[in-house]
Parts: C-alpha cells; structure tokens; sequence
C-alpha cells in the first residue's frame, strides 16, 4: 500500500493553515461583517468566541484528524466504528464542497477585478457606473463561470500533486507574499486623511449594539474563517507529524488568522471612512466600494492591483484546503488515486458552481427558501452544516472519545507539558457545546436572547 503522505515541517503544517484559514473570509467577509454587525462590539465577541470556542475546537479537530491518520469521514470510523459520529465528518466533506461551489465563483470575481485593475477599467468611473460594472459582471452568464473554470482549474491543479509537493509548497510562497503585500495596503491606508476614524470604528466598542443576532454573526464568521466544521483541520490534522505540539499549533493559526483579519480590517476602514463611505456597504465593499475608493486615492492605480491580487491570492489558499477535503475522502475512504479524485473533485464543485453563478443572472429568479440558489449555499452551510459538524465532534471529544489519546495527542505521549487540559476538557465539554446550541436554536427562530 502507498504510505499516506504529511507535510515536512512545522512550518509547511503552519503555511498550509494559516492559509486556509487566511481567505476571503479575513479579507472579503471579515470586513464588511464588522461594519454590518457595528464594529468594535463585533470584533470584541468575535475574538472572545475565537478565544473560548475556536481555538478548542481547532485543536479537537486536529486531535481527531492526528489520532485517527484518514479523512474527515474515515478518522471518525476509525476512532468510533460503533456510534453514528463519523456524521460530522459528512457533513463537514458536505460543507467544504457546497462552500467551494459558491467559494470558487467569487474566487473568480478576484481574478476579473486582477484583469480591470490592471487594464485600468475603474478609471473615470462614477461610484454609480462602478457598482452598475459589479451587478452586470456577476449577472452575465459567461464571465464568473470563465473566471471560476480558471481558478478552480489553478486549484485542483496544485491539489492533484499532493501535499508536499503541491499544497505545502505552494503554502510556503503564498503566505508570506500575502502578509507583505496586506502590510504595504495598510501603511498607504493609514497615511490617508481622516483614517483614524476609520480605526475608531474597528476597535472603539459600543457595545449598546451587541445581541444575539451579533452573537450568531461572530460564531458564524469564527467557524467560516477559522475553517472549523468543514473538515479542513480535520484532514490537516491528519497529515501533521507525531513530533509537533497541537496546543501550540492550533494557537498560532488562530492568532495568525485573527491578526490578518485585523489587518484586512486596518487596510479597508481607514479608507472606506477617508472617501466618506458607509462601512456597512455588505458584501460589495470590496468589490463597489474599494474601486471607487482607489479611483481618488493618489496612487491608486498601484494599490488597486495590489489589493485584489492580494484577495485572489487568499482566495487560492482558501480553496486550495477546501478541495483538498473531498479528494482526501475520495482517495482514504474510497481508494481513489490522488489525480482522480482530483478531476472528480474539481468537475462536481465546479458543476454546482455554474449555477451559483447563473443564479446571480439568468437563473436569479429561482428561489430557495427565500434566496437564490449562491445565497442558499452560504447561508446553509455557514448556519447549519458548519454549527452542526462543529457540535457533533466537541460532543465527541468531550464525552465519547478515550481521554488517555487525547491527552497523548496533546502532550505527544507525555513529551509535553499540557498545563491548559483542565480548562481545555471544561470549554470542550461544557462551554463549546452549549455556546454553539444556543446560538444555533436562535438562529432557528426557537428562542430569543440578548435582544
């Protein structure tokens, strides 16, 4: 039998996280996430939840994905062959195929606006002309789905060579160009007039605005940015080496992930509240709103290639892991070889995609429970299949699953210290699961709270 493939170092292990989790969930979503749910009060709740529910739940993941060596699916038949757990496992190969499906159609806007940028389309544009360009683009039925077949092409294309030799290496180059290019965007933004106030509203509170709605919208963005529930850590997990530490691990992606959000946030506000712009502009701050911004921005030229290179890069690290799920599923737990599964994967994903594509034009009039079919794949996964996957695997860890290889895969067999194992197994145990069902039955309408 082929021997399974890892990575070859910590720092391949911690590129190819930190790049998952770095995506346009920190870059794209992050931001216009805050300005929706009042800034400052959202990020403070955003980070106490990435405190008290993501990190433990990052390290579960990682301790089911090491302990049990297989694919999200399979690591749970192996570790409990009697009980129905492997079910977080589906649906978290579910979640990290639906949410590339409509992931991969805006990872190709990027590579559009790389394109216009470039050829200097935004230029004399009026802020109206530039948001009349965003809706007839994403409505045409033949340009998203070129740009979505190129880079979800890009993606199984790196997948397709393994871990090492594909995912890790290009890991490695990607994150570091990524963090550079994020920080040269934020000393531009902080030179511009009246940016402070743009830093004011990231990380001055009000927490007057803070209810359950805010709750669910900062649990909702952890798991979407931190790639919990989807299988990813899972999967990753089971590619680290036996001589790395979880605990430590799993902290420096969370922090790592949370720091880029910042930045993305340091990058965006400063200039959105420097052009006069409503910070709660939605998922069209990016690509509306940013245009216009770098349109008067001396410079702008330069910064608006800069900027959406800098999104289609995180993007592809984001897309790269998400694929990297299902082709795990098909080559452990079907025995598919790596270049198949591949192809399987990236037709499948690519296919649904057309029509997240097509439902934001031709296709828009379709309805599904009260949206189109791309608002209907985000909104389900991120509400429903992410919180439940997410439930199902601490309920695992913290109730079912052999105390003694957990703390083995913690302390590396004794080789390191665990002085976190009692609070660990109290949030793993008492707080992730009852944070996460109370959040999801108001989102279910079954109560309200915090209002």
């Amino acid at each position: 039998m082929e021997k399974r493939e890892g990575f070859s170092s910590k720092f391949g292990i911690l590129a190819a996280a930190v790049g998952s989790a770095i995506g346009l969930g920190n870059i794209w979503r992050f931001p216009y996430v805050v300005g929706k749910y009042g800034g400052g009060a959202f990020l403070i709740v955003y980070l106490g939840i990435v405190a008290a529910i993501g990190l433990p739940l990052m390290l579960s993941e990682f301790v089911i994905g090491r302990e049990g060596k297989q694919d999200a699916i399979g690591s749970f038949k192996k570790l409990d062959s009697k009980r129905p757990f492997f079910v977080s496992g589906v649906l978290g190969v579910l979640a990290a195929f639906f949410i590339l499906s409509f992931y991969g159609v805006v990872a190709g806007w990027t590579l559009e606006y790389v394109f216009a940028s470039i050829t200097n389309k935004f230029a004399g544009q009026s802020s109206e002309q530039i948001g009349n360009m965003f809706g007839s683009f994403i409505a045409d039925p033949y340009r998203p789905i070129m740009w979505q077949i190129v880079f979800m092409g890009i993606t199984g294309l790196i997948v397709s060579t393994g871990v090492q030799k594909g995912i890790e290496k290009v890991a490695k180059i990607m994150v570091p160009l990524l963090l550079v290019l994020i920080i040269i965007l934020d000393i531009k933004a902080l030179s511009l007039p009246n940016s402070m106030e743009g830093l004011k509203f990231l990380f001055q509170p009000d927490f007057s605005v803070i209810d359950g709605r805010v709750v669910l919208g900062a649990l909702g963005h952890a798991f979407f940015s931190l790639s919990l529930g989807m299988g990813i850590m899972i999967t990753y997990g089971s590619y680290i080496s036996d001589k790395e530490n979880l605990g430590s691990t799993a902290l420096q992606i969370s922090l790592a992930d949370t720091f880029i959000a910042l930045l993305a946030g340091i990058a965006i506000f400063p200039a959105v509240f420097a052009y006069g712009v409503d910070p709660s502009d939605g998922a069209g701050l990016v690509f509306i709103t940013l245009p216009n911004v770098f349109n008067q921005m001396p410079g702008g030229y330069i910064f608006s290639i800069m900027f959406f290179a800098l999104l289609a890069l995180a993007a592809l690290t984001s897309t790269i892991s998400l694929l990297e799920v299902v082709v795990a599923y098909l080559v452990d737990s079907l025995k598919m070889a790596r270049k198949r599964a591949s192809i399987l994967a990236f037709t499948g994903i690519t296919l649904v995609g057309f029509f997240a594509s097509l439902s934001n034009g031709p296709l828009a009039h379709l309805d599904f429970f009260g949206n189109n079919f791309f608002d209907f794949l985000d909104e389900t996964t991120a509400n429903y299949f992410l919180t439940t996957a997410a439930l199902i695997s601490v309920i695992f860890v913290g109730w079912f699953m052999d105390k003694g290889r957990i703390k083995g895969q913690l302390s590396n067999e004794g080789k390191f210290s665990i002085g976190y194992e009692s609070i660990y197994f109290a949030i793993i145990k008492y707080v992730a699961p009852i944070g996460i069902v109370l959040v999801f039955l108001y989102q279910l309408g079954v109560f309200g709270f915090m209002e």
